[in-house]
């Protein structure tokens, strides 16, 4: 005996991203705000000044990718509760992806699901953590382990947040232009080797480039069964690198530079990519001072890390491997000896 539940049906979670300074907006019910302390303190009045609301609140969750775990989640829950929070109420993410990623995360789970929109302040959460929905946190076994997709209403880009921004931090959404730049797009790659990012014109573009780039494989992929997994280029070594170092000496951005390095070598040992073209995506990283070497202590301790990643399975690894610069392979047809010489030679380099 059987009884079926038949819930074919079309959701559509379209939205609209835009790049240009905020205008004034108005949410015609309850809205909270989630920020940290440094971006309230920089910009929260600028932001306060362009959004109004039926009742506007303010929770400011600590700084920090080591503060992307339950308590911060619950403290975003809590305050919905107190605030009697309902499911036509609305998030807004104000912050970098740390704070983009768990206020997404909360929003998904606060009463089964309430809106939630992105106003993003890093060059990183531009161009790449804001679009997409793919929210979460991170615990004691890795990063974005926990999490749901569940995505944003709007994404707001407003390059003036960017004036603030510290070098390490600018460098750090560098690499991830780069890493859509070197899997999707070679001419946009061509056009990073000597575009002046520190001219407004110029970013603005690059922002709207790679933005396009992401929503155009979110848009054919939504939920990473298929070729969405690409835009994970040098998070699955990066992933590993920030777990080993607690999330502390490298910013997300940075781990990836080094990831997309670790991803490069393995592609030229199995002939997908030459060296010439390995060297050219190491000198883009590097004119902006980000890291491309890192000391494995321990080369099976390192491999067997990457079994906590989301894209792997029991017994294979998930590698997104570029195939020369403009192209893409997702394989779980590594040997492990291979890697493993991979993982042997980088830190000695």
């Amino acid at each position: 005996m059987q009884v079926n539940i038949t819930l074919k049906q079309v959701v559509d979670n379209s939205y609209d991203i835009t790049i240009d300074k905020l205008k004034p907006i108005h949410f015609d019910t309850k809205v909270a705000i989630v920020t940290n302390p440094k971006i309230a303190g920089l910009h929260l009045s600028y932001l306060l000044s362009k959004v109004t609301a039926k009742e506007l609140y303010i929770i400011t969750v600590p700084d920090g990718e080591e503060y992307k775990n339950q308590d911060s989640i619950n403290m975003i829950l809590e305050s919905l509760f107190n605030h009697k929070f309902n499911r036509k109420s609305m998030l807004i993410a104000f912050g970098g992806g740390v704070i983009g990623d768990m206020t997404g995360f909360a929003a998904s789970i606060y009463q089964r699901g309430i809106s939630f929109t992105q106003i993003p302040t890093t060059l990183l959460s531009q161009v790449d953590a804001s679009v997409g929905g793919k929210t979460g946190m991170n615990n004691s076994y890795g990063k974005n382990l926990i999490g749901a997709f569940h995505q944003p209403k709007a994404v707001l880009i407003d390059p003036y947040f960017l004036t603030t921004l510290a070098a390490r931090e600018f460098g750090a959404g560098v690499a991830e232009i780069v890493k859509m730049a070197v899997t999707f797009n070679k001419d946009f790659f061509v056009f990073l080797e000597t575009a002046d990012l520190s001219n407004k014109d110029v970013l603005q573009d690059v922002i709207k480039q790679a933005v396009q780039t992401k929503a155009s494989v979110v848009a054919q992929d939504e939920k990473e069964n298929g070729i969405r997994a690409a835009l994970n280029y040098g998070h699955t070594f990066g992933h590993v690198i920030e777990n080993e170092t607690k999330y502390k000496k490298y910013l997300h951005g940075e781990a990836v530079a080094i990831g997309m390095v670790l991803a490069n070598d393995t592609a030229v040992k199995m002939g997908l990519m030459s060296e010439a073209e390995a060297l050219k995506v190491k000198s883009l990283l590097n004119k902006y001072s980000l890291p491309t070497s890192y000391d494995i202590k321990d080369s099976n301790s390192f491999y067997e890390t990457f079994f906590l990643d989301k894209k792997s399975s029991d017994s294979s690894i998930t590698f997104i491997l570029p195939v020369g610069i403009g192209g893409v392979k997702i394989t779980d047809a590594c040997e492990k000896s291979l890697v493993l010489s991979v993982l042997d030679t980088f830190g000695a380099k």
